[in-house]
């Protein structure tokens, strides 16, 4: 049998293979444009030959991406995280692929999700799992969720991780190294190979379903009758398998899609307060805030679905962070620049405080009126400044040196940027800070919930 086929439900484990298709996405692109063309030549409307080009080459992005599985899909779905950033033209096109990552990839065949369940429980799985439906309900990065019933009559999620993720995982992050120079020479303050290191530590991480068993259930005990926030109980994991209760909900798509603007304005406030909250109350932080982790339950509360990805922050947020803060929302470069050198994040002599606030500056809007409305025009706009390798924004960053312990504390910052943008949201971002933060509002220590 060919291993590297996707045909059979794996995802293709050979870096050759994996390579060969993540690039054929843009070889793709360009046959379809020149196409395109000669249609064009050929008297079609040049709009609706550039729509159908976006619209195939979108659906090839979601079946390679979803196929591929591993990192490569984990990156799919980071770009559905940040789908406000898209340009307008591609927004609707690439919006339906990346969006269908968040819930949906082609699925395994169920003599390969039994064959996994059959490992995970070699007594028979029949005994604990009942009513279990072979179709998939959503996917994710290492694998995919299955409706199903507990032994005691609980509605569970089951969610079975592919044969041969952890395969895919390290060659996709084994494809990351010949980068490492490239991105030294991008961001010259950045250790590259630190930092693809640290990526693969914390995507290998997502492979272990005993330890994401272990961080929901932190969760779900720091947020246990929360009127804000629901986590569902973990009730197995068994090797490749993780069951938990079910729970219902609109998911996080379907509002930035079509909520009603209170509602958007709920997911964002609570998704706000999720990431601030859980160093405190969980002593770690939820670090993969894509919309298809998330429900609006019907009483209002967040349901948050995922922990694969969970940094262990014992002792809450760093001390300098709130300070840090309440230096850049006040405008006060030098502080800002001292609390950044003592830090890590730059050495003395390379950015000068004014710099280092104009680079931040649009950044901590957010902290400087009681309510803050995200757009999509806002982070099209950030988007541009640190794309543009010219600026004076994208020439600071590069002078930055970013330690690679921080690397999941940025990917759910920007991710959460994104999302909030997504939905719309307006949020009350500077009383959650001030909740949450030690030391942001006059020094003052976190509030208990």
């Amino acid at each position: 049998m060919d291993t590297d086929s996707p045909e059979d439900g794996r995802p293709p484990r050979s870096r050759l293979a994996r390579a060969v298709r993540l690039a054929a996405l843009p070889a793709a692109h360009a046959g379809r444009t020149a196409v395109g063309l000669g249609r064009r030549i050929g008297g079609r409307p040049a709009e609706a030959v550039a729509a159908q080009v976006q619209q195939r080459t979108a659906a090839q992005l979601f079946a390679t991406l979803g196929q591929l599985k591993g990192g490569a899909m984990k990156v799919g779905q980071a770009m559905s995280a940040m789908e406000a950033a898209l340009p307008e033209q591609l927004v609707g096109p690439y919006r339906e692929a990346l969006v269908r990552l968040q819930e949906a990839a082609p699925p395994m065949p169920a003599a390969m999700v039994h064959a996994q369940l059959d490992r995970a429980f070699p007594g028979g799985w029949q005994r604990h799992l009942r009513d279990f439906d072979d179709r998939h309900v959503a996917a994710a990065s290492v694998g995919q969720v299955h409706r199903a019933t507990w032994s005691d009559g609980t509605p569970v999620a089951v969610k079975i991780q592919y044969p041969g993720a952890g395969e895919a995982l390290v060659a996709d992050l084994g494809m990351l190294q010949p980068l490492a120079p490239v991105i030294h020479a991008a961001m010259p303050g950045l250790d590259a190979r630190e930092l693809i290191a640290e990526l693969r530590e914390r995507l290998v991480e997502e492979l272990d379903y005993a330890r994401e068993a272990e961080s929901q259930s932190a969760f779900a005990d720091a947020y246990r009758d929360d009127p804000d926030i629901a986590v569902p109980d973990v009730l197995a994991a068994e090797d490749v398998v993780l069951v938990t209760r079910w729970l219902d909900g609109t998911p996080l798509s379907q509002v930035i899609a079509a909520g009603s603007q209170d509602d958007r304005d709920r997911a964002g406030l609570l998704l706000v307060r999720l990431l601030l909250s859980a160093p405190v109350r969980a002593g770690r932080l939820h670090g993969d805030p894509h919309p298809g982790n998330f429900r609006l339950l019907p009483d209002g509360r967040l349901g948050v679905l995922d922990f694969g990805a969970v940094e262990p922050m014992p002792a809450g947020w760093p001390a300098r962070l709130g300070p840090l803060l309440a230096a850049g929302r006040d405008g006060d470069a030098a502080e800002l620049h001292r609390i950044a050198v003592s830090a890590g994040l730059l050495q003395p002599g390379t950015v000068d405080p004014a710099a280092l606030l104009a680079l931040l500056d649009p950044y901590l809007e957010p902290l400087r009126t009681p309510d803050h409305r995200f757009t999509r025009s806002w982070i099209q706009e950030q988007t541009r400044r640190a794309s543009d390798p010219l600026s004076s924004a994208a020439r600071t960053q590069r002078r930055l040196t970013i330690p690679p312990r921080h690397l999941l504390l940025q990917r759910v910052a920007t991710g959460l940027a994104g999302v909030l943008c997504s939905l719309g949201a307006t949020v009350a971002v500077d009383a959650e800070v001030r909740r949450w933060l030690p030391g942001y509002d006059d020094g003052g220590a976190a509030t208990p919930a």
